[in-house]
């Protein structure tokens, strides 16, 4: 270059208090366009150079909640409009069920826009060249000195004052810092051949390698031992048996352990009379027999056992389980019902356990008998 072009002035300081004084004294003079570099964070620097909020909080803020509004569109379009579904007599768009999600979702949004952002907008990437860098000053003040920059765009800058000013607040050493030319010349480079011939490379690198470690290395010895295990998988045939067959039926008579086979299967009457209820009534015991019954009983039941279901006539309302017939019921009898399920009623015997079913029953008759409550009961 024929002629230097002047890009700021920079003061060197040996103390974070004289680069605080400096920074307060720069506000007082009206520089705007300066800036303070340390070899690590000042508390209250901030304070003392006037600097306004980062607008990356309104980046964050922005994609923050447009990730989250978009997902709440997301849940409430499939779980209330495209593919509707009852679980547990919950409404089709349960909010309660979705905050994690859209918790999450607002998060991501804000971190990755705000990285990019920062990246691409701020700092202004893949550009990264600019004036201080290399100079005498930026590696004085990355290691044990401290230093003050004030532009010569600044629209209260004069040279002469400048050099007044860093000698009034003590600076140590005071030197010109002018522009290269690649500053001078700049030319945004995110859509550089170069740049985006990088970003290919690296998209294929990852691709590549992701794709290898998943379909071909993990299919490798000595990474596929997950895969190969010395043990017989459903349907696979076996070396060991004569009919070649690897699952085998159980030997005739034998029972797993904990489960002995109900007895009266198909037989409600029979049960009616033969079973017992083995959970004596306990607070404990009428505790989890309300927490399966509010699970599982509840969303055709009601809450009270009245049969006034919560599923809104998506499914054929119970009778009540106060009514006459049910209440002269034996516990043996409900049991029945609960292990092979009676009309429309599918068996529980999947989602509860045996002692499970008796407390739901200590459960029912503590329904039955607060809502049908004798004389005796209320003195």
């Amino acid at each position: 270059m024929s002629e230097k072009i002047l890009y700021s002035y920079t003061g060197i300081f040996d103390t974070p208090d004289e680069v605080t004084h400096a920074a307060e004294e720069a506000v007082k003079q009206g520089y705007t366009k300066y800036d303070v570099n340390t070899p690590y964070p000042l508390h209250g620097m901030n304070k003392a150079m006037n600097l306004p909020p980062s607008k990356l909080g309104y980046v964050a803020l922005i994609f923050g909640l447009s990730g989250a509004l978009g997902g709440l569109l997301s849940l409430w379009w499939v779980s209330a409009i495209d593919y509707p579904l009852v679980i547990g007599g919950k409404p089709f768009f349960s909010f309660p069920a979705y905050i994690p999600v859209i918790f999450e979702v607002t998060v991501l949004s804000a971190a990755i826009a705000t990285v990019l952002a920062m990246l691409f907008f701020f700092f202004k990437l893949p550009n990264n060249a600019h004036p201080l860098h290399a100079t005498d000053y930026m590696k004085k003040v990355s290691v044990d000195k401290y230093g003050i920059v004030i532009q010569a765009d600044d629209p209260k800058f004069d040279e002469a004052s400048v050099r007044k000013f860093l000698e009034r607040v003590h600076a140590k050493e005071i030197n010109a810092v002018y522009w290269v030319e690649e500053e001078i010349t700049h030319k945004h480079k995110i859509f550089e051949p170069k740049f985006l011939t990088f970003l290919l490379v690296v998209v294929i690198i990852t691709s590549g390698t992701t794709y290898f470690s998943l379909n071909k290395l993990m299919f490798m010895l000595p990474f596929n031992w997950m895969m190969e295990q010395q043990k017989q998988n459903p349907q696979q045939k076996s070396l060991v048996f004569a009919d070649g067959f690897g699952m085998r039926k159980p030997v005739e008579g034998t029972i797993a352990r904990g489960f002995l086979p109900y007895e009266f299967q198909g037989q409600p009457d029979l049960a009616g009379e033969k079973l017992i209820n083995p959970i004596p009534i306990s607070k404990e015991s009428l505790q989890l027999g309300q927490t399966k019954y509010d699970i599982y009983c509840s969303p055709c039941h009601g809450y009270q056992g009245e049969g006034d279901s919560r599923l809104r006539g998506q499914f054929p309302n119970p009778p009540s389980l106060h009514s006459e017939k049910v209440r002269t019921w034996s516990d043996g009898r409900i049991f029945a019902v609960l292990t092979d399920g009676q009309n429309i009623m599918p068996s529980y015997s999947t989602q509860l356990t045996v002692d499970e079913r008796w407390t739901v029953i200590n459960y029912v008759r503590a329904l039955q008998r607060a809502l049908n409550a004798k004389e005796s009961d209320l003195q």
